[in-house]
């Protein structure tokens, strides 16, 4: 169950005194956004001379690796314990920590499912011309431990991705425009994450009222895109400025409505039910012809719920991959069977028999 106290909630504290409050196995998803520590050693400034406006906050800088690795190995502990069993986590950060956050990962058994690459199509360029462009950061996608049943919307991914899989490097602009939050002009916040990032990790691996926890609210992105989704969240925040961002952010933010927050259902999770029960529950006879989509090939049922096509015989996947010369194939597609003077894929039976069960 979810706390109430926690839920839809935002909290202005310190997350290593925040997340010790919060009871065991709370949370279906963490999201967090810890401080890089990559303080900037010296100004910097563009060729004309002006000023960049870098990340150099106190909240940023660490005296030295261990003080950063206690740090991490503390917010990482906890969220560990508050996580369920079938929860996950998301870790973003840069080359000066995401190794040392991933190392503190595995040694706490979380079990790392993905790196993911956010490519920036925007980046800021390097005015020093002393190294490559910066343009990406990193994202480590880790389950709480080997035999987790993490929640991962496969289909809902490969729609999002025009029916091609999601891969693991993703284009997405920087935090820009009218979503940068700004006061008297300026950057409320010097690392605020775009919703496009927030809404791909959260429509990826979470659910509808799935209870989401941002450690490092920041200005407030993690919540803002829960709460558009249908999700449930709580954010901790120790800065008043930025806490006091996202507590106005939220308060202006609507939420999808609910009736196109559902999601495509992965095929993993549907019921599984083989060419085979077809025949033995009678929906389907022995003898009964089917063909490809333009009724060129067929090949007869057998009792057993395989199928024979001239010299080749097997299962409805293995005759149609025989025939189309490839590893592979899906049956359930590439047959068809006369229905009322009409060509239907038989995946039409098995769905009518899912239907009824």
């Amino acid at each position: 169950m979810i706390d109430n106290n926690l839920k839809n909630k935002i909290i202005n504290g310190d997350s290593l005194t925040e997340l010790k409050k919060i009871p065991d196995e709370s949370f279906d998803l963490v999201f967090a956004d810890p401080p890089y520590n990559l303080q900037l050693r010296s100004t910097l400034t563009r060729p004309d001379r002006s000023k960049v406006s870098a990340v150099n906050d106190e909240w940023d800088y660490f005296e030295s690796f261990k003080k950063y690795d206690d740090f991490t190995y503390t917010w990482l502990n906890e969220c560990k314990r508050i996580l369920k069993k079938n929860g996950a986590i998301w870790v973003i950060g840069s080359y000066h920590n995401i190794f040392r956050v991933g190392n503190i990962i595995q040694n706490l058994g979380f079990w790392i499912l993905n790196d993911v690459i956010w490519n920036k199509k925007n980046p800021m360029p390097n005015f020093r011309g002393t190294r490559f462009t910066n343009a990406h950061e990193t994202l480590i996608w880790a389950s709480k431990s080997e035999k987790s049943k993490y929640t991962f919307n496969y289909q809902s991914l490969k729609c999002l991705n025009d029916d091609l899989q999601m891969r693991s490097n993703w284009e997405l602009p920087i935090c820009n425009g009218s979503e940068r939050l700004k006061k008297n002009g300026k950057k409320i916040h010097s690392t605020q994450k775009p919703e496009a990032l927030l809404h791909r990790i959260l429509l990826a691996t979470s659910n509808k009222n799935d209870f989401i926890l941002d450690p490092f609210l920041g200005s407030g992105t993690t919540a803002t895109v829960a709460k558009k989704l249908g999700r449930k969240y709580c954010g901790i925040e120790k800065e008043k400025t930025y806490f006091k961002a996202a507590e106005e952010r939220l308060k202006n933010t609507k939420p999808i409505e609910d009736n196109y927050l559902d999601t495509l259902k992965n095929n993993r999770s549907k019921p599984r039910i083989p060419f085979g029960s077809l025949v033995e529950l009678g929906i389907i006879k022995p003898g009964s012809n089917i063909f490809d989509n333009k009724k060129k090939i067929s090949a007869k049922i057998m009792a057993d719920g395989s199928i024979k096509c001239q010299q080749t015989e097997g299962s409805i996947h293995k005759v149609a991959a025989t025939i189309l010369g490839a590893e592979s194939c899906n049956g359930w597609t590439y047959w068809h069977y006369s229905l009322n003077g009409n060509i239907v894929p038989i995946d039409y039976l098995r769905q009518r028999l899912i239907s009824k069960n």
